[in-house]
């Protein structure tokens, strides 16, 4: 029996987000799909978890105030410049709720993260992708470019996923420099731990001349909370209470608020951590480029082997070999950086694919 009750029409035109795949029982099989931090969570931030699900039954508080003190208070800045959401994606949502209607446009650069696309046109405006380079990296004048009338948000992701490139500093100066004071610069910094470029963007530092700018960070990757779901906007005073208006009520629960202020007391650990999967990182990269691999700079906790048709075969190979990793088909592989293991699996598998003239 059919229903008279109709969903939007364009959700069926919503591109589909890909998670990482999951395991399947049986043999040991290492997930390096979903760019998660491979380290288990630090004791003090479980034992906050814990203590928090003791009042389950209670609501957690509506702004996350404490989470939003210790977040400037860890960055330096002031909390009137902090908006705390249920993940930095829930957060990008809502910053385009808040901008965008239909008929506006969003510039960001492809590929990118594949979240952007979908939360575009979840406001009704239109996404106008920006090719990135043969390097993987933004292609800044481009964007300009592409911005007209009707853009009201422009979409940045540095260190770029899937590619693990950054945008220097001195390009995103000039960048916003050339973009309308009344139009949004997202900066997406989720992967601003693992960084070690020194002429990567600092978006903090650019925030006092820019207004219009507003940067995105998580405890999802670092921190190692993605199955708590934590993410914050950093933006001008003005812009923030719009954005609280506009968040979903109690969106960040009680366990996630506790973990996510038990991780900044941390961050002497977290920052060891995340120093030992750049290590890693680089090791990695500098292999597989000693073999031959053209691998873009990678500056998150993952790296990107471009491809291009040949991306599923790969991804095909390495799960068979015990490891999955993300095939973005067309373009290339992004691979977590996770246990040492399942890395050298991942090394195996491309060695032997050179070696096979592939």
């Amino acid at each position: 029996m059919s229903s008279a009750f109709r969903l939007r029409e364009d959700l069926d035109s919503l591109p589909a987000y890909v998670p990482g795949a999951r395991p399947t029982e049986g043999r040991r099989v290492y997930k390096l799909s979903s760019n998660e931090n491979a380290f288990p969570p630090l004791p003090a931030v479980l034992a906050a978890v814990t203590q928090a699900t003791a009042e389950l039954n209670r609501y957690p508080d509506l702004l996350a105030t404490e989470v939003a003190e210790a977040i400037a208070d860890h960055l330096a800045v002031t909390a009137d410049r902090v908006v705390v959401g249920n993940g930095s994606v829930a957060v990008l949502e809502t910053l385009l709720l808040a901008t965008c209607r239909p008929g506006d446009d969003v510039v960001y650069a492809w590929r990118s993260f594949e979240a952007y696309p979908i939360a575009i046109q979840l406001t009704g405006a239109t996404g106008v992708p920006v090719p990135v380079t043969g390097e993987g990296r933004h292609d800044l004048p481009a964007m300009a470019a592409a911005l007209t009338p009707a853009t009201r948000a422009v979409l940045l992701c540095s260190p770029n996923n899937p590619t693990g490139t950054v945008i220097h500093h001195d390009e995103l100066r000039d960048f916003l420099a050339r973009v309308p004071r009344d139009v949004l610069v997202v900066l997406d910094e989720a992967y601003i731990d693992f960084v070690t470029d020194p002429e990567a963007a600092r978006g903090l530092d650019l925030l006092a001349d820019h207004p219009n700018l507003v940067v995105l960070r998580t405890f999802s990757k670092a921190h190692g909370l993605a199955g708590l779901r934590v993410g914050f906007a950093l933006a001008d005073p003005t812009v923030v209470p719009g954005l609280r208006s506009a968040s979903t009520p109690f969106g960040v629960n009680a366990p996630a608020q506790a973990a996510a202020i038990a991780a900044l007391r941390v961050s002497r650990d977290i920052a060891e951590h995340a120093a030992r999967v750049v290590a890693k990182r680089d090791a990695i990269t500098a292999e597989l480029r000693s073999m031959g691999w053209q691998v873009p700079q990678a500056q998150g906790n993952f790296y990107w082997l471009p491809l291009g048709d040949d991306a599923a075969d790969f991804a095909a190979a390495a799960a068979e070999a015990g490891a999955i990793v993300r095939a973005f088909q067309g373009d290339g592989v992004r691979v977590t950086v996770g246990e040492d293991d399942g890395n050298a699996i991942v090394r195996d598998v491309a060695a032997r694919w050179l070696e096979q003239g592939r």
